[in-house]
């Protein structure tokens, strides 16, 4: 193991820079310019953060299909590149040699500090495990989010499934990412099974086909995440569905939609909807907070009957401020941990008030672990905190007071490769469930018998 600083640029496989806000037309119509041969499109869409050629580079590989144009909630452009670098290299090797030299990449010009560096405390059994239950010609879509209620249910949330191609190519093993493929932006999907239970070792036990026409027709990436109150003795699911700024809460047979928070298409910024809302973490008297999330930056407080109680947040760059907030988690001592995906960090926040009190919960802010690629999902412990991050696609260990422990890069090669780790959740036996909302698919890692048992992802802090 060494302690180093690693740039960005090793090993990515999914980079990202930023553009002016509210700059699509212009953005779009670069795009076009670059179809035709002429990339030439003036000042109107210059990137933050890039140089000049970094954005006339970037424009050609969306031009050319190896990434895919997305404009966040804030308003943010975004440009993700999606192929491999060696892919990139090998069709166009100008382009590629350009995106060394020109900053590209979000922090570029950086390093981030890693702390200790080593290999995964994990094997990848994938190629051993779970097999696309989909009917013939569909395989997988973006998988976003998975909750382990046991391991012998497992909830897997997909945005919908993949259409393959006829007849398939050779290189096709069982998920669109062996095409080469990157589903995030709905590359073949059509809206089925986005709801399904497995065990442990990945057999099949229900699908929610009942529940799809909650989604089909969805104009967007669709539903985010899925979980489950640690508190809730009838076990209910609640789904979030980003796309729809809703929230669905279903039996947990998928029986029965008990409740919805918001109004299915119509974002807000009131008591009553949502702006594309991310995820739900749960307190131990019912009450719940919502990421609310990527466009109103902002965590919702409500009670137990879904009444609003309070929000809190502002939207900014600042160690205070939210650019996006995609992930919450609870751990020791009353801490909230909100994962800034655009800010690229992770805000702390203290709850101050006695639980009898008619302000609980009430939230202060503390701190800011940063330093991060682009995380997606943390998951925290009695003693520690693991975040799945990208550029490259890793799992990043903390301390609980903020200090970096351990991180290990997710392979991004080979029949086990991610494109990132979108949700995670774990077993009471250490074993590890990711998903890949890009190259789409789950995957399960099982503890290495040499690893040393800190380095495994802890089962969730449940307050009591």
């Amino acid at each position: 193991m060494v302690k180093a600083r690693v740039p960005l640029i090793n090993g990515i496989r999914s980079l990202a820079y930023r553009l002016f806000r509210n700059q699509d037309d212009s953005l779009k119509a670069c795009v076009r310019l670059s179809k035709t041969g002429n990339a030439e499109c003036g000042t109107a869409c210059r990137p933050r953060r890039a140089r000049p050629e970094a954005h006339s580079c970037g424009v050609a590989l969306l031009a050319k299909g190896y990434g895919h144009y997305l404009r966040s909630a804030s308003g943010t452009c975004t440009l993700q590149i999606t192929q491999r670098p060696y892919a990139i290299n090998q069709r166009c090797p100008r382009i590629a040699a350009s995106l060394l030299v020109a900053g590209l990449f979000v922090g570029s010009v950086s390093a981030q500090d890693l702390g200790i560096v080593g290999s995964s405390p994990y094997e990848f059994i994938t190629q051993d495990w779970m097999k696309p239950f989909a009917g013939d010609g569909f395989t997988w879509g973006g998988t976003s989010g998975i909750y382990v209620e046991s391991a012998d249910r497992i909830f897997v949330l997909q945005r919908g499934e993949t259409e393959l191609p006829d007849p398939l190519p050779e290189e096709y093993t069982n998920f669109a990412g062996s095409l080469g493929w990157n589903v995030l932006g709905g590359r073949g999907r059509v809206w089925q099974n986005c709801i399904y239970i497995i065990d442990s070792e990945g057999n099949l036990l229900e699908v929610w086909d009942q529940w799809d026409h909650l989604f089909t027709g969805t104009d967007g990436p669709g539903p985010h995440r899925i979980r489950i109150s640690p508190y809730d003795p009838e076990k209910r699911v609640w789904v979030v569905d980003e796309t729809g700024h809703i929230i669905y809460v279903f039996s947990n047979d998928g029986n029965d939609l008990l409740m919805t928070l918001g109004e299915k298409n119509i974002p807000g910024t009131d008591e009553t909807h949502y702006a594309q809302p991310q995820d739900v973490a749960f307190l131990p008297d019912g009450k719940f907070l919502i990421a609310d999330g990527l466009r109103n930056t902002r965590i919702v407080v409500r009670d137990a009957d879904g009444s609003y109680i309070s929000e809190f947040g502002e939207e900014g760059d600042a160690p205070h401020q939210f650019g996006s907030v995609h992930a919450l988690a609870f751990g020791p001592d009353e801490r909230l941990y909100a994962l800034d995906r655009d800010n690229l960090n992770i805000k702390v926040f203290q709850q101050t008030e006695n639980r009898n009190s008619d302000s609980y919960p009430s939230y202060d802010y503390v701190t800011t672990w940063g330093d991060l690629g682009m995380p997606l999902d943390i998951t925290v412990s009695d003693s520690a905190a693991w975040v799945t991050d990208l550029n490259p696609p890793k799992i990043v260990q903390f301390n609980l007071d903020g200090s970096r422990k351990y991180t290990w890069n997710l392979p991004v090669e080979g029949p086990d490769f991610w494109i990132e780790m979108h949700s995670v959740s774990v077993d009471e036996d250490g074993n590890l469930y990711g998903t890949d909302n890009q190259a789409g698919r789950p995957q399960k890692m099982v503890p290495r018998s040499d690893s040393a048992s800190d380095l495994i992802v802890g089962t969730p802090y449940v307050p009591h």
